[in-house]
């Protein structure tokens, strides 16, 4: 079993900065993928940004060039810097952990607006 506490998020303008982190607690050993999506009401939940254990890394179209993601294997940890926000990026952001097994652990969301 895992568990993912996240932290960060919030309201800022647009062009502005967040820090986004999760940190996976419970048999860590178990984790292959790290990352984050995020969901707008009435729509699906989208892939923002993900990592392998080896450090591969996909973005989102939308999000490349402004976005970061990075890993401490050692803890686990992930984060996602997020930089020149606009506000389409305004969601809830969700972490999320998926498992040599393929079992994908989801954070609780944190919401980021983003104003005009």
């Amino acid at each position: 079993q895992l568990q993912l506490v996240e932290s960060g998020g919030g309201l800022v303008q647009a062009g502005e900065s967040l820090r986004l982190s999760c940190a996976a607690e419970g048999d860590i050993r178990l984790i292959n993928v790290m990352g984050w999506y995020r969901q707008t009401p009435g729509k699906s939940r989208e892939l923002v940004a993900q990592i392998s254990s080896g450090g591969s890394i996909n973005y989102a179209n939308s999000v490349k060039g402004r976005f970061t993601i990075s890993r401490d294997n050692a803890k686990p940890k992930v984060s996602l810097q997020m930089n020149s926000l606009e506000p389409e990026d305004t969601a809830v952001y969700y972490c999320t952990a998926i498992t040599w097994g393929m079992t994908n652990y989801w954070g609780q969301g944190t919401q980021v607006t983003v104003s005009s």
